[in-house]
């Protein structure tokens, strides 16, 4: 079991928790839903992701010998209650978004329905995988409806926030819209296609730039795309001209250049114009380089003769929107809905359902949470994914969720599409969970 499937990859208190339900005998059904507060500024939607890794966490899930070993040593926690902890399996039911789905504020994305102490101690690793590759799937939506038709690959994963980091958000951002990765495991992982030029040590290593270029092009014949900013860009291009005949009389065609550096846009034409002079019609160029959505809109609306981009830190960090106020919070227990009344963090009671209604275009018009079994207008977009602890399909094809995500971005208000901010899309309250809130409301406590 690697650490990051380890049970114990969690807070204190979740644990701490469920030794006093233990010693309460408190182990009736619970019910606890994840969802966002507030879209971050700036965001007018949000993507759905990380429901893969929830249930194999969940199938998996189990306490081992050793660490019950370090629980008994390190936390004073009591022999009848570590039994109990050894022998906990996951045996509940999930509701979900399937992901790819769009969805907003208020709207439960997951909901976990099980014995309170199962249902409890998932909760901080489940934080930890919705929230991470939703966050990265919504920030590379938003370069792919900036960026329509074009090549998009994640460079991020040398400055993501760990090995996890890195690899989960090469997968959310491939659902969301990105042709691939740099990410080798993620293309082994999940089957993601990945990409690759060469490095400006690659280009300084050698003794002058051709031989760089024709080094790597002979190594890489399928594979030929030079970076050509190490030194000046405008004449590497004319050295790419000059060697692309020598490489083609070998069999090998230059298939791309790729700039890192500079005034993209500037750099972009002027190598345009020297490829397409020296007969390289067919070349592409790629940039790289600081890249997000705000400067992918930037070029395009310049006309820049740019065919793919590669985006690294700003897309593996989410930079301008690095956390989502996201919550996973307790709705029922033992058949009885529950509201958590703290300031500015209300909860809506009781387990919900959202449903989603369409405008005569087949856009989103707007959505409603209901109480389960309260139905309303609308699709029902919460799936049964999970009961007794199996799942009840088939891991999901990759492509599925991509596929479905580009359905929904395309099913979007056009201003929500935008970059910059739109008026909220309309999520209403339904009448009789406003009710049984209220009601809730009116009980001491």
């Amino acid at each position: 079991m690697s650490r990051s499937e380890s049970a114990l990859l969690t807070d204190l208190y979740q644990l701490s928790m469920l030794q006093a339900y233990f010693d309460e005998g408190m182990e009736e059904s619970a019910v606890f839903e994840f969802f966002v507060r507030a879209l971050p500024p700036g965001r007018n939607f949000l993507i759905a992701a990380g429901l893969e890794q929830v249930l194999r966490y969940l199938e998996q899930f189990r306490v081992t010998a050793p660490e019950l070993d370090w629980l008994r040593a390190h936390c004073g926690f009591r022999e009848p209650f570590l039994a109990a902890l050894g022998a906990l399996r996951f045996t509940g039911d999930v509701h979900a978004l399937p992901e790819g789905t769009v969805f907003f504020a208020h709207e439960p994305v997951l909901r976990i329905t099980a014995p309170i102490a199962q249902a409890q101690v998932v909760e901080s690793r489940l934080l930890s995988l919705l929230h991470f590759s939703t966050l990265i799937a919504s920030k590379a939506a938003r370069s792919a409806l900036a960026a329509p038709g074009k090549l998009l690959v994640d460079f991020g994963m040398r400055r993501a926030h760990g090995a996890e980091a890195g690899l989960l958000a090469a997968r959310a951002a491939y659902i969301a819209g990105f042709s691939g990765t740099a990410t080798v495991l993620a293309g082994v992982e999940f089957g993601i296609p990945v990409f690759g030029t060469m490095a400006h040590s690659y280009i300084e290593a050698h003794a002058d730039e051709v031989s760089a270029f024709r080094g790597f092009a002979r190594s890489s014949p399928a594979n030929v795309v030079l970076l050509i900013d190490t030194y000046d860009t405008e004449r590497a291009a004319e050295k790419v001209v000059r060697l692309a005949p020598e490489l083609e009389r070998e069999g090998i065609r230059v298939r791309g250049v790729r700039l890192d550096s500079g005034d993209l846009a500037a750099h972009a034409r002027a190598v345009r114009a020297i490829l397409d002079q020296g007969g390289l019609t067919g070349v592409t160029i790629f940039s790289s380089g600081n890249l997000d959505e705000w400067k992918l809109r930037a070029l395009l609306a310049s006309d820049a003769p740019i065919d793919g981009f590669g985006i690294g830190t700003a897309l593996d960090t989410s930079s301008d929107a690095p956390f989502l106020d996201c919550a996973y919070k307790l709705q029922e227990y033992a058949g009885t809905p529950r509201r958590k009344r703290s300031e500015g963090k209300a909860t809506w009671p009781g387990r919900k359902q959202v449903y989603r209604n369409f405008a005569p275009d087949g856009s989103f018009d707007h959505d409603v949470v209901a109480l389960e079994g309260d139905a309303q207008a609308g699709v029902p977009l919460l799936m049964p994914v999970m009961r007794a602890g199996r799942r009840t399909a088939p891991a999901e094809p990759l492509a599925n969720a991509r596929a479905r995500a580009a359905a929904q971005l395309a099913q979007l208000p056009p201003p929500l599409r935008k970059l910059d901010p739109a008026p909220s899309y309309r999520v209403d309250i339904a009448p009789g969970l406003r009710a049984l809130a209220a009601q809730l409301d009116q009980m001491p406590h």
